[in-house]
């Protein structure tokens, strides 16, 4: 599979380039994707390779999965990927419905608040409703500066927040069917997009 270009975005004095992840990316993906995992999550980095990660190919290229990467003068700037949500959550079940989970959005410090992370959301979402997902959910933590408030004005609401004092899992979907409809988008520079 080649690298399928599906936008390019132009933010003050940036342009990136989105694109779908190929076989010949992966191993330039996963050393973006594992290097800010590390610095987002120090803790988990000695856990070991997450099994999506480990599994790349057979998830994100050839299952239900999908990753997009966005590159500046060449160099992966940011990712952000989906995989079908495995129920793990009991309080979260969603019967009967197509959900996919949210996962890997990380941006380098020196391109945030540039609209990146929304540009990259929206394509990922546009993914999605080809694929006729019904619920995308994501989780994610309070300590993420601007993450909750990023989401909720991507369309998503907030349906739990764990009590473990720690991590405050935060809990969010948003339903395709209304999120075409109700959903604030940003298309520019933000002060608080991750």
């Amino acid at each position: 599979m080649t690298s399928r270009i599906l936008g390019v975005c132009r933010y003050v004095n940036h342009q990136y380039i989105i694109q779908a992840v190929s076989d010949a990316d992966i191993p330039e993906v996963l050393d973006f994707v594992l290097k800010a995992r590390a610095e987002l999550f120090p803790k988990l980095s000695a856990t070991g390779m997450p099994d999506d990660l480990a599994r790349f190919a057979e998830v994100y290229l050839r299952g239900a999965g999908r990753f997009l990467i966005a590159r500046h003068e060449g160099q992966i700037v940011a990712s952000i990927g989906y995989l079908a949500y495995d129920r793990r959550f009991r309080h979260l079940l969603y019967p009967d419905l197509k959900v996919v989970e949210i996962v890997r959005l990380f941006v380098l410090p020196s391109q945030r608040r540039s609209g990146l992370a929304g540009s990259l959301y929206r394509s990922i979402k546009d993914l999605a409703l080809a694929n006729e997902v019904e619920v995308i959910y994501l989780h994610t933590h309070p300590f993420l500066p601007g993450a909750i408030a990023f989401w909720q004005r991507q369309g998503f609401e907030i349906v739990d927040v764990d009590a473990d004092p720690v991590w405050q899992t935060t809990h969010m979907h948003s339903l395709m069917s209304e999120i075409e409809e109700s959903a604030p988008h940003r298309t520019g520079p933000s002060d608080s997009a991750p």
